[in-house]
């Protein structure tokens, strides 16, 4: 709280210090739950509370959406279509729960939303890790890698490390993406599913697994078809 203002010899209050203001400008700034109080101050009718709270996440969450979705025009898009929701079902929040993991969670179920009208995944290096510090695809793949100077091959190889991700089965292919596209951590990817850590780590590890055979196969079968 600013400091409170202090009479002068006249008996009229005199303002608080520019120090004073600043500081408590940005210890509220940093609240532990600073945003929870601006989505109820949103929601009880402050529209600069609701800007403000775009504001603080726009950057960390367009990050997010570019990268799940491989578009800045479709993460624009899908950011409004997520402060939308946030608006019109800011009087269901309890804000006794934390903003953040709803928000990401909101943002995941449109970027869920835009994938199954747009039928698009996003691209991304092929030795890119998978999970915490885990093996890449590329590894899980066990297929030799085309060498620099064979970019047809390499388009193809990204081709078709895509078609098995899109073919996977959909609770699989959303944590392979949130954890290689997105390269989110488990605790991360636990806040935008809205499930238990321990979860995260073994749907992780089955769809690895799930990939793994998809990818195997579809090598055998090309191998057969040569």
């Amino acid at each position: 709280m600013p400091e409170a203002a202090q009479p002068d010899p006249s008996g009229q209050p005199t303002a608080p210090n520019a120090e004073a203001l600043a500081r408590s400008a940005a210890e509220d700034a940093s609240s532990d739950r600073f945003d929870e109080r601006l989505l109820v101050a949103s929601r009880n009718g402050d529209r600069g509370a609701f800007r403000q709270l775009m504001e603080r996440h726009r950057e960390d969450l367009l990050r997010f959406l570019v990268r799940f979705l491989g578009s800045r025009s479709a993460a624009d898009d899908v950011f409004q279509e997520t402060f939308l929701q946030v608006h019109v079902a800011a009087d269901t929040f309890d804000a006794e729960r934390r903003f953040r993991p709803w928000l990401y969670a909101i943002a995941a179920n449109k970027a869920r939303d835009f994938h199954r009208r747009n039928k698009r995944r996003s691209a991304a290096s092929l030795s890119a890790p998978v999970g915490d510090g885990e093996a890449s695809l590329v590894d899980l793949m066990a297929a030799d890698m085309p060498s620099p100077d064979a970019p047809t091959q390499a388009g193809e190889l990204e081709r078709a490390v895509k078609k098995v991700v899109d073919e996977m089965p959909g609770h699989y292919r959303e944590i392979l993406l949130l954890s290689y596209f997105q390269r989110m951590s488990y605790q991360q990817i636990a806040e935008c599913l809205s499930i238990p850590l321990g979860t995260v780590k073994s749907r992780l590890h089955a769809a690895v697994a799930n990939f793994a055979a998809a990818w195997k196969a579809t090598r055998a079968g090309q191998e057969d078809a040569e």
